[in-house]
């Protein structure tokens, strides 16, 4: 998913009710897996501490995960009403004790709408390529690896195998600036994307 798409995309979502609007962009602020996003309860955020705390039973890989939280990721989180008879972040419309269904029929709708911004037809994506591009994205404006894959929970290259047992640092503070950056760098491909709309650009 290249710059033009993530800002349709998040554009996309501001359009939406809940939960696909909001569950869109916090895909895109983290990077966490698609399940961990939609099936998240509002007992796992410290907002005073600007931190998000998905179990491990909830991981994919069985560790618990620290998610730092940009101001952005906050802010969409504080945007979401707390539905009194239910614990999760997103939950079903009918029974509060579940998550949200139809992700497939709202990520269709999501290729439609960005189809007919963009004016072209996108190649088939996924929910998971949002977790793509957010590796990407982070990549390119000078993200470690390591600190990458810490970001997105995985168990591999520097935290897999001989390397993990005596590689024990968290990176803690260096996943939190990562993703304070990337909000810095949606919120600047989103409003140039709007500039370039109005017929202007950065560049000019």
């Amino acid at each position: 998913m290249n710059g033009s798409e993530l800002a349709a995309l998040w554009h996309e979502a501001e359009a939406q009710p809940m939960p696909w609007g909001p569950a869109i962009k916090l895909l895109i602020l983290t990077g966490q897996r698609r399940s961990e996003v939609f099936e998240a309860e509002w007992c796992e955020f410290d907002f005073s501490e600007k931190l998000w705390v998905i179990p491990k039973a909830r991981a994919k890989n069985g560790l618990a995960h620290l998610v730092p939280l940009s101001d952005d990721a906050l802010n969409v989180l504080k945007q979401i009403g707390r539905r009194p008879d239910s614990s999760r972040v997103f939950p079903a419309a009918g029974n509060g004790e579940n998550s949200a269904s139809g992700i497939s029929k709202a990520v269709e709708r999501y290729r439609t709408s960005l189809n007919k911004a963009l004016g072209i037809k996108t190649e088939h994506w996924t929910l998971h390529d949002i977790r793509r591009t957010v590796a990407t994205g982070l990549q390119q404006i000078g993200v470690r690896y390591e600190v990458t894959e810490a970001v997105l929970n995985h168990v591999s290259g520097a935290r897999g195998g001989i390397a993990g047992i005596y590689q024990r640092h968290d990176w803690a503070l260096e996943k939190r600036e990562a993703l304070d950056a990337w909000a810095v760098k949606v919120r600047q491909i989103v409003e140039k994307s709007l500039t370039v709309e109005q017929g202007h650009d950065f560049d000019e």
